[in-house]
């Protein structure tokens, strides 16, 4: 399928979400190409297979699909997977062994599977607001992120390693709904319209209605969605354990998602671009100077303003080699200031309706006034030391430049515009 179809087929999607009370919630997973495997030894053949095992889990969440490995020209890949390492540390440990964390470059990665005709999803993906319903032992419990004790504890485990073995967007309802019976009653009967209102202010795309219980010597989840045009029957998984379990579900989750919003291999260009979303701009003046700052820099082919609201500027930026370089180099100028992972999910969500300087059709969705942070299975900033390496950032966005990020295939890089440098210099604007 095209890019045109896709972007066409998402903004009709979008326009679909705006008309729903809840808002548009594009969520970057900033993650995706690091991962942490267990290994033997730091001998070179263990530290290959390492590699190699790393490698693979970043192509099935890269892709979107655990059937990429299956594809030909893969194997050949994983073979030479440290030609795609930019970073390792082999870590000792009595309690959880050895174990080798990886991070892979991303512009490596996506060609990577562009060579052998893999999807590439990128890192901005929708958010899926789970109610998970949980029958163990005659009671019912609700799954939310502060669960810690009971019959809970495992399957919120469970579903937070198959989120980040995905790479999928999952956020849980508050602690405070845990004790609302009446909605665990339309959870369990998959009667989306009183959980719908309950959800108005709770950050997602689209939310799942789970139920989860024992069937004969297996485990069984059935599932509906509600949003994004998914409605449908339920359907339903049934696995021996709760990871087992968790793996299915989130993984059929992925699949779908993965199926409407990849790029064709054949659709990922040569020269890989990134959106930079520059705050404090003032003017065409302001803007003119980092679109020169960024045009100026080595790795940087074009760059070009694609959206601006309420004084910041979306600068789409074509470049050559691996994103993290490019950021070493716009780290060479002062005037640009990275914002930190905090500091984005803080941001205001911004709509454009009303700024002059930017052009939409259809209703815009207007945020909820108080709406709820989402309580992520991995909260920004969590200590990963269980080798979980996922913290999901919130990007904040109008409907335009939810509609953009959908599109990209690297994270939206967020900075601070400082017409003043830090250290001035002679060359200095």
């Amino acid at each position: 399928m095209g890019i045109a179809h896709k972007i066409a087929r998402t903004a009709a999607l979008l326009l679909v979400m705006s008309l729903y009370a809840w808002p548009v919630s594009a969520v970057t997973v900033p993650g995706l190409y690091s991962v942490e495997v267990p290994v033997a030894s730091s001998q070179p053949d263990d530290l290959a297979q390492g590699y190699a095992d790393g490698l693979g889990r970043v192509f099935v969440r890269v892709s979107g699909s655990s059937d990429v490995l299956d594809l030909e020209g893969v194997q050949a890949l994983l073979d030479d997977a440290e030609s795609l390492l930019q970073s390792y540390q082999y870590l000792r440990s009595e309690e959880n062994g050895n174990r080798l964390r990886m991070a892979f470059g991303a512009v490596g990665v996506n060609n990577a599977l562009a060579s052998v005709n893999a999807p590439v999803w990128g890192a901005n993906r929708p958010l899926t607001l789970a109610w998970i319903a949980v029958e163990s032992g005659g009671s019912r419990t609700l799954l939310h992120k502060s669960s810690d004790s009971g019959s809970a504890s495992p399957w919120l485990e469970a579903f937070t390693r198959a989120a980040e073995d995905r790479g999928l967007p999952i956020t849980l309802p508050p602690e405070e709904f845990a004790g609302r019976r009446e909605l665990m009653s339309d959870i369990w009967g998959q009667f989306t319209s009183n959980v719908r209102a309950a959800s108005e202010n709770l950050n997602h795309d689209l939310m799942s209605l789970v139920r989860v219980s024992r069937s004969g010597g297996e485990w069984r989840a059935g599932w509906v969605f509600d949003g994004m045009s998914l409605e449908g029957p339920e359907q339903s998984v049934t696995a021996a354990s709760p990871q087992a379990l968790a793996d299915a579900v989130v993984g059929r989750w992925a699949d779908a998602f993965a199926e409407r919003y990849a790029v064709a291999g054949s659709d990922v260009g040569e020269s890989p671009q990134v959106d930079i979303v520059v705050h404090g701009i003032e003017g065409l003046e302001g803007y003119g100077q980092a679109n020169r700052v960024l045009k100026n820099l080595s790795p940087v082919q074009s760059a070009g303003a694609t959206a601006t609201s309420n004084g910041r500027v979306t600068i789409r930026v074509t470049f050559s080699g691996e994103i993290e370089q490019l950021k070493r180099y716009i780290a060479l100028d002062s005037r640009l200031v990275p914002l930190s992972d905090a500091e984005v999910s803080s941001l205001p969500a911004e709509t454009e309706a009303g700024d002059a300087s930017t052009t939409a059709s259809g209703p815009q969705a207007e945020p909820a006034e108080n709406a709820a942070p989402p309580a992520f299975l991995i909260a920004p900033g969590t200590d990963t030391s269980s080798g979980q390496m996922f913290a999901y950032d919130n990007l904040l966005a109008g409907q335009d430049e939810a509609e953009q990020a959908f599109e990209s295939l690297y994270q939206v890089l967020h900075y601070r515009w400082q017409p003043v440098p830090v250290v001035q210099d002679e060359d200095a604007e």
